[in-house]
């Protein structure tokens, strides 16, 4: 049977007739979830998160044990999705897809910090709507087409409606789910339907894709849908009875225990359960490739009560990082047909691969000038192999802060041949020259032995390749930081607080106190002010605001951060952006966030310049809009 359907795919491709001329089409359904690591679910290995409609889906099903995303954060695994091209390509290669400023011509600096040996590259922020995506590949072709969920690839005008889907439910810039509420209603988005309080937003994100589903079903149209869900990326909450649950089943000696987790990752799997009834109900469950898929691998940095949010055990590392723990994930693939059920592949797959797939396996025709760095996997959909060599992840960025956590991780391109993983660490060794470091996984799946002393022909030739990728995607590659200083301490500061604010520890904003206001001057593109001096009784979870009378003339764009307790402070997790505006006259910024746990500080990132900046007076409000703590500048 599976050779009958791979006959047939090969004569629809070679006589250049789409699959919907001969056969009714394909649906597809992709569901790919934010964060989840590639030990986070049953089909995987896990004893404590409890995945039993993955089970159905791998039972039906095809598993991959060796699938990656070609980059170990979110928005640039999406954009690769979406393209079929590696994040390098796009130069769209950090979770920059939130931020206000628009960035499309990302370039990289001639020099960096002195803190890092090799300089820093710079991301794109959006995905240009000159992309063709898989919204495009499929519209074109007939299909109904929707994105619901998680986008993170920039806001209005980059957003899903101008880049090929017709319904969009959820699909802006969000790095993860939408505050005040984040996981449970309200949410401050138009995209996603109002909901009871309390709703959590994957329950209604799906009921709107189960419509779409038994809608299409009704009129009889082939359709694609993107069910992207925010779980399971931070703000860490769950159901409260799915809590209990967990708590109950906490091993103390699995590295995976933390209850609200597991809440997490069984209401995605309860949702995934959803989707497999209404394609059955609709009659399309023969007709329906379902994929699923994860951007990243899972959250190693964060802490929730004092624990890591997963474990990515036996991989090392996780998102955020190079290492098998940030970039290989869960893939299960069902295509009716053609895979057959139950079967596990240890096949290199990598996210520009999906749309070569589609595009052969439904023929669908792509641009003729498309630059397409993925495969089709139907060969191993099949059952066999894959004609590649080399798989990649170019990611040349510093994540992390020497000086609090150390560096989770370094600019490096890594690549994949057969067993074989080797990195290539920019400017990292003795003499700021470049690191190596080598790794036989089925061996060593851990990365703890590294080899590459022992295989210098080997390094050199797995380098070769990684050098000819870089050039081949005009990849923005790291050199050596002439302004790096291995000896470099941070100055000495006046740290004194000013009206109740500290100034940046990075020395890039001096306080004073002068007619009633609070000045800043700013020396660089990165000063802050911040507090830890919070005297409110904010309810727990409760949606708060902070207004700032204002007045700059600096540049760019501002950030509030807040600290809660027992949570490192000041992550991306809790940031979010405003725009002020510089035009040295007074205006007011109102920035709504909603803390998980007992505010314990506040920073206020007031522009991206040089420049002077005063602050008249700062308010935290609560939900109904009452003053719970005010800070006035008077001498």
């Amino acid at each position: 049977m599976r050779w009958i359907a791979w006959t047939l795919a090969v004569l629809t491709l070679s006589t250049g007739l789409s699959a919907s001329a001969q056969d009714p089409p394909m649906n597809v359904v992709f569901i790919m979830v934010d964060d989840l690591g590639w030990a986070d679910s049953e089909p995987y290995g896990s004893r404590f998160y409890q995945t039993p409609q993955l089970n159905r889906l791998a039972a039906s099903g095809v598993v991959f044990t060796n699938a990656y995303a070609a980059n170990p954060l979110c928005s640039p695994t999406r954009a690769s999705v979406m393209t079929g091209q590696y994040p390098g390509r796009l130069r769209f290669t950090t979770p920059a897809g939130h931020l206000p400023q628009v960035v499309l011509d990302a370039k990289m600096p001639a020099a960096g910090s002195p803190t890092e040996p090799a300089t820093n590259g710079q991301s794109n922020t959006r995905l240009p709507n000159s992309a063709f995506t898989l919204g495009n590949l499929f519209k074109q072709s007939g299909y109904r087409t929707a994105f619901m969920g998680k986008w993170h690839l920039g806001n209005d005008p980059f957003i899903p409606e101008n880049q090929g889907f017709d319904v969009v439910v959820g699909g802006r810039h969000h790095p993860g789910p939408p505050p005040p509420g984040h996981f449970f209603s309200p949410w401050d988005i138009d995209t996603i339907p109002a909901a009871p309080p309390g709703t959590h937003i994957a329950d209604a994100v799906t009921d709107e894709a189960l419509s779409f589903i038994a809608a299409s079903a009704e009129d009889d149209e082939p359709f694609f849908l993107c069910l992207w869900p925010y779980d399971v990326h931070a703000p860490f909450q769950g159901k409260d009875e799915l809590i209990k649950k967990y708590e109950a089943r906490v091993d103390p000696n699995d590295p995976q225990r933390l209850p609200v987790m597991g809440a997490m990752i069984e209401t995605m799997d309860d949702n995934v359960g959803r989707v497999l009834d209404q394609l059955e109900a609709s009659g399309l469950a023969d007709r329906t490739i379902v994929i699923f898929y994860s951007d990243n691998g899972g959250n190693m940095y964060d802490r929730v009560d004092g624990l890591l949010p997963t474990s990515n055990a036996p991989l090392s590392g996780g998102k955020a990082m190079s290492y098998e723990g940030g970039v290989r994930v869960p893939l299960i693939v069902r295509w009716p047909g053609l895979t057959a059920a139950g079967e596990r592949h240890d096949a290199l797959v990598t996210s520009p691969d999906f749309m070569p797939t589609f595009a052969k396996g439904l023929g669908m025709s792509l641009p003729e000038n498309a630059v397409v760095d993925g495969v089709d996997l139907r060969p191993a959909l099949g059952g066999g192999e894959l004609e590649r060599e080399a798989i990649f992840c170019h990611f040349p960025h510093y994540m992390g802060n020497p000086q609090i956590v150390g560096w989770m991780n370094r600019p490096n391109t890594t690549v994949y041949r057969g067993d074989w993983k080797l990195h290539k660490f920019y400017a990292d060794g003795p003499d700021q020259t470049d690191r190596f470091e080598l790794y036989n996984l089925a061996e060593d799946i851990g990365e703890t032995n590294d080899v590459a002393a022992q295989y210098p022909a080997l390094v050199a030739e797995l380098t070769q390749l990684i050098e000819q990728h870089v050039a081949d995607i005009d990849g923005l590659v790291p050199v050596a930081n002439p302004a790096y200083d291995p000896d470099w301490t941070p100055p000495v500061l006046d740290l004194k607080p000013v009206g109740g604010w500290t100034p940046s520890a990075n020395g890039q904003a001096k306080l004073s106190l002068g007619n009633g206001k609070l000045k800043i001057q700013a020396t660089s593109q990165d000063p802050w002010i911040e507090t830890n001096r919070i005297a409110s009784k904010a309810r727990v979870a409760e949606p708060l605001t902070l207004v700032v009378k204002m007045k700059s003339t600096a540049n760019g764009i501002g950030e509030v951060y807040w600290g809660e307790a027992g949570a490192p402070a000041f992550t991306a997790e809790r940031l979010a952006s405003f725009e002020p505006v510089h035009n040295g006259q007074w205006h007011k910024v109102r920035v709504t966030f909603q803390p998980e746990k007992p505010l314990a500080s506040l920073r206020i990132d007031p522009v991206k310049a040089a420049g002077q900046v005063q602050i008249d007076w700062i308010w935290l409000l609560n939900a109904e809009g009452e003053k719970l703590q005010t800070w006035n500048f008077n001498n």
